[in-house]
C-alpha cells in the first residue's frame, strides 16, 4: 500500500549537502588564491563560534579565510614537491590535520600573529568541552551567579527555573518563594556540606552541566585562533609557529627546517 501524502514529514528548515560541484569550487578558489597572497597561514580554533569567526572574517577583509575538507585544501596545495602548486607550499600540507583553515593574505606574518595573540572571546561552554575550574552551587538561597560575583551585586534566582534546576539533578525547593538548595544532612562529606558540586577542573563536561553553567552565567570556553604554520611566497620557506610564539612579541619566530 503506498504511503499516505499526509503522513509526510516537511521540515521547518533544511540544510543544503555540499556537493561536488561546491567542492570542486573551494579547490579552484585556494589555487586561485596563491598568486595573488604573499603569505599562505595553517591556523586552528578553539572554541568554534560562528559570530566571532564572523568578526575575524570582518577584520581580515583583504584576505580570504577557507575552512573545508583537509585532504581537499592539502590537494589544492599539493602533497609532493612535483604537485606543490608553489615553491616549497607542500610543506604545509603536514599541519593540515584536524579542524584547521587556510588564510591567505598579503599581510605580514608579524602583524596576523600579534593580531590573533590580542584576540579572545570568552563563551559558554558546550558539552564536551573541558571545565577550566570547579564550580559550585552554595547551599541556602540560590543566587542568580551562585557567588560569582560580592553578594551586594547578586539576586536571588528566579523562581521560575527552579523546576529546571531540579531537572538537572539539582536538589532545591522553593521556600516563601525563593528557591533554596536545603542544609546538607549531618554526616555529610566537606564536598556535599559547601553545596552542589556541578563540575570540578578538568572535567569533560555533558549537556547537564553545560546548561547548568550557562544557568548561572559562568564562562569556560575561550574563542582563540592559533596558527601552526605559514608559508611566504617572498623566501619560499615554510615557518613553523610554536603554541606560544615569540613572533606575537615582536620577536623572531624560529623557522622549522625538520618539516618535510
Amino acid at each position: 500500500m503506498p504511503k499516505s501524502k499526509r503522513a509526510r514529514v516537511i521540515h521547518a528548515s533544511t540544510v543544503t549537502k555540499k556537493t561536488r560541484e561546491h567542492k570542486e569550487r573551494l579547490f579552484e578558489t585556494i589555487r586561485e588564491c596563491l598568486p595573488q597572497y604573499q603569505h599562505c597561514l595553517v591556523l586552528t580554533v578553539d572554541n568554534m563560534r560562528n559570530t566571532y569567526l564572523k568578526d575575524v572574517r570582518q577584520e581580515l577583509s583583504d584576505s580570504r579565510l577557507f575552512f573545508g575538507k583537509t585532504k581537499l585544501m592539502a590537494r589544492a596545495l599539493g602533497h609532493t614537491a612535483e604537485e606543490s602548486q608553489a615553491d616549497n607550499i607542500h610543506e604545509l600540507t603536514p599541519y593540515l590535520k584536524g579542524s584547521v583553515g587556510l588564510l591567505f593574505t598579503n599581510r605580514s606574518p608579524a602583524s596576523v600573529l600579534s593580531y590573533f595573540a590580542e584576540l579572545s572571546q570568552v563563551d559558554f561552554a558546550r558539552a564536551g568541552a573541558q571545565a577550566t575550574r570547579e564550580f559550585v552551587v552554595p547551599r541556602g538561597v540560590v543566587m542568580s551567579t551562585a557567588g560569582e560575583v560580592p553578594a551586594e551585586y547578586d539576586v536571588p534566582l528566579g523562581h521560575t527555573l527552579e523546576p529546571e534546576l531540579r531537572r538537572l539533578g539539582v536538589p532545591t525547593r522553593m521556600v516563601k518563594g525563593r528557591v533554596v538548595l536545603e542544609e546538607a544532612p549531618e554526616g555529610a562529606d566537606a564536598d556535599d556540606a559547601r553545596g552542589y558540586v556541578v563540575c570540578r577542573p578538568g572535567d569533560v563536561l555533558d549537556a547537564r552541566q553545560a546548561r547548568l553553567l550557562k544557568l548561572f552565567s559562568v564562562c569556560m570556553a575561550e574563542f582563540r585562533v592559533r596558527v601552526l604554520a605559514y608559508w611566504s611566497a617572498a623566501t619560499a620557506e615554510v615557518t613553523r609557529v610554536p603554541a606560544n610564539p615569540a613572533g606575537a612579541a615582536g620577536e623572531d619566530v624560529e623557522e622549522d627546517e625538520d618539516d618535510e
